[in-house]
């Protein structure tokens, strides 16, 4: 059973983020890190080869400084991972990114002469939240996708994924190969050992550049990428509430509605 998890880096969500001076969020400051979808994705890679076999190979697109957060993934699961970095891909929307993911599956899978039974994904990510490279991926390499995944397993050459919903759950069977992307599921990520982290630093990371992949210039970065963003603000500010508690629960619910009906609530 050959996994490709796709992870990507992106600010601390712990961290509030404010727009600066240009209108850009300053995150200059903000220590990035693996994007928590992502890491559920691998914790549920890591636990079906543990259940089924097979290896596990992390991919993430960005600066060579990612392959820290590569090692960390090699430390909890992952037997293999590649960093696709080039200034041609910086500012790529989702469409432009699974592009260039579908790119690095090929280029992978003849590195490593395999062809991969099951890519991971995040259901979205902590920055963006758009949800879609995983589908589009799966589009670009003419594959079959469940997204929301909470569960899966093995049947034979296919696979039974439980998926969540606004509704509830689904049980979906798909074909291998197959991209799923992951919700969170009932488990954390785990942590890594001392063993694993020594192990993990010893292993190389090649870096995949656009020569490497192929990739059509006029189909990645900011300046080709189909969504453009035109301009960015702050949540707006919640103003603090009134508070009504009168003697008895009539005269606090006459006071509430009074209140609803100068504001014109209704």
């Amino acid at each position: 059973m050959e996994i490709l998890v796709c992870v990507k880096q992106v600010p601390d969500d712990s961290v509030k983020v404010v727009l600066n001076g240009s209108g850009q969020p300053a995150i200059d400051k903000i220590a990035p890190v693996a994007n928590a979808f992502d890491t559920y994705a691998l914790e549920m890679a890591a636990r079906f080869k543990e259940a089924n076999g097979g290896t596990i190979t992390a991919v993430s697109i960005g600066p060579d400084e990612f392959k820290t957060s590569l090692k960390n993934c090699l430390a909890v699961g992952a037997d293999k991972a590649y960093v696709v970095t080039d200034a041609s891909y910086d500012g790529s929307d989702s469409l432009a990114t699974a592009y260039v993911l579908s790119k690095a599956v090929a280029k992978i899978e003849e590195l490593e002469g395999v062809k991969f039974d099951i890519i991971f994904c995040g259901k979205e990510t902590t920055d963006s939240t758009t949800a879609l490279v995983g589908p589009e991926l799966a589009e670009k390499l003419g594959v079959g996708v469940v997204t929301c995944v909470t569960e899966l397993a093995l049947n034979g050459d296919k696979i039974d994924a439980k998926q969540e919903t606004e509704e509830g759950y689904n049980t979906i069977e798909v074909a291998m190969p197959a991209v799923l992307t992951i919700n969170k599921p009932h488990y954390d990520p785990r942590y890594p050992t001392m063993k694993s982290k020594m192990a993990a630093r010893r292993k190389q990371i090649p870096t995949l550049t656009s020569a490497d992949l192929g990739t059509d210039a006029s189909l990645v970065g900011a300046a080709n990428s189909a969504v453009k963003t035109i301009s960015l603000s702050e949540p707006t500010k919640k103003q603090a509430g009134i508070k009504i508690n009168e003697k008895t629960f009539e005269e606090t619910f006459a006071k509430a509605m009074a209140v609803m009906t100068e504001a014109k609530i209704f």
